[in-house]
């Protein structure tokens, strides 16, 4: 932690490109998960929107679904944030690409990134129930918000 997160450039659902340096200046999720529609996808992705308030952060969501797909998921769930189309690439600069013989799949792996561009906390196998109050919690400790106790809202 501490090392420069990798510069990627991504397209959203709609089309739009996506680019770390875009994000300087402020506090950044980048999610990577499976595949949309899955039991464990569909819980992360609603913790973090649910806590997406809470966050002060921006989020961005990284599969190699098409964008059809993620504009389904993502009407589906009422997501606030971009989810964004890989083919594998980024996945794998970020160690969040597993090989399964023939199979290539993203890895459910979230990094948060400081406003300076740096990895400062690694989720390497986030709980996907529990991943958007523990990111919430860590972004409350780095940036000495006070935060809620579990169970006030």
């Amino acid at each position: 932690m501490g090392e420069a997160a990798p510069a990627f450039a991504l397209a959203d659902a709609e089309g739009r490109l996506h680019r770390l340096a875009d994000y300087r200046g402020r506090w950044l999720l980048l999610y990577f998960y499976p595949r949309d529609f899955t039991p464990g996808c569909t819980l992360e992705a609603c913790a973090l929107r649910d806590a997406w308030p809470d966050l002060g952060a921006a989020v961005l969501g990284v599969s190699r679904d098409p964008p059809a797909r993620h504009r389904r998921f993502a009407r589906r769930l009422g997501l606030p944030f971009p989810l964004l189309c890989d083919d594998g690439t980024v996945a794998a600069v970020y160690g969040a690409l597993w090989r399964l013989g023939p199979w290539r799949l993203t890895r459910r792996r979230s990094f948060l990134i400081d406003p300076e561009g740096r990895i400062a906390r690694v989720y390497r196998r986030p709980n996907p129930r529990r991943h958007g109050r523990e990111v919430a919690e860590d972004l409350a400790r780095l940036t000495r918000r006070v935060f809620p106790p579990s169970g006030f809202r």
